[in-house]
């Protein structure tokens, strides 16, 4: 199975939101599943080292406008990269060529793949697949704007996201759904 994983650029080595990002990448890779990253720095590159050091397949999704503004290359535990022009196509790559998303604390640019992914799902422009947020922030966040926009929904659209308080319990979420969605809408 294929796992995409959002988050922030920020985290750096030795802080807590590196160090979790590291064992989440360590996690999937002993479950057996490739991991996808945005291939850069922060979660990214947490991730794609856990993966990587624990023997797992890193797929870095990277693109010239990020390199451009960053001045950033893939990280070096990236395995496989993935590269293109735009961030647009970056983004696309990152939730069609997954089989679930687990999406960790994270700026604007993490919302912006969240709302993307949750808007394709939503339209079926996507086969369903869990779309897994990790932590309080996200809960509160999202419980904040259902209070403040939930009318402007359909009916059932929150159900394409899930909450997971660990890594553990969202890696777990993630390998339940996908395999549920295959056979049927698990949702």
């Amino acid at each position: 199975m294929n796992i995409t994983v959002f988050g922030s650029s920020k985290p750096k080595p030795g802080e807590d939101d590196y160090i979790q990002a590291m064992r989440l990448g360590e996690l999937i890779a002993r479950a057996g599943h490739s991991v996808l990253t945005g291939g850069y720095i922060g979660t990214m590159e947490a991730v794609s080292r856990g993966a990587a050091e624990a023997g797992g397949h890193v797929i870095g999704v990277t693109c010239a406008e990020i390199e451009r503004w960053r001045n950033k290359r893939a990280n070096p535990w990236v395995k496989e990269e993935r590269h293109f022009e735009t961030l647009n196509e970056r983004l696309q790559e990152l939730i069609t060529a997954c089989d679930a998303a687990i999406v960790l604390p994270g700026g604007p640019g993490t919302l912006a793949e969240i709302s993307l992914f949750w808007n394709l799902l939503i339209i079926n422009a996507l086969p369903p697949r869990p779309l897994v947020l990790v932590g309080n922030g996200w809960r509160r966040f999202f419980q904040a704007y259902l209070e403040a926009m939930g009318d402007y929904l359909m009916p059932g659209d929150s159900r394409w996201i899930l909450h997971a308080d660990t890594i553990e319990t969202a890696l777990h979420l993630a390998e339940n759904h996908a395999a549920g969605s295959s056979k049927e809408n698990n949702y």
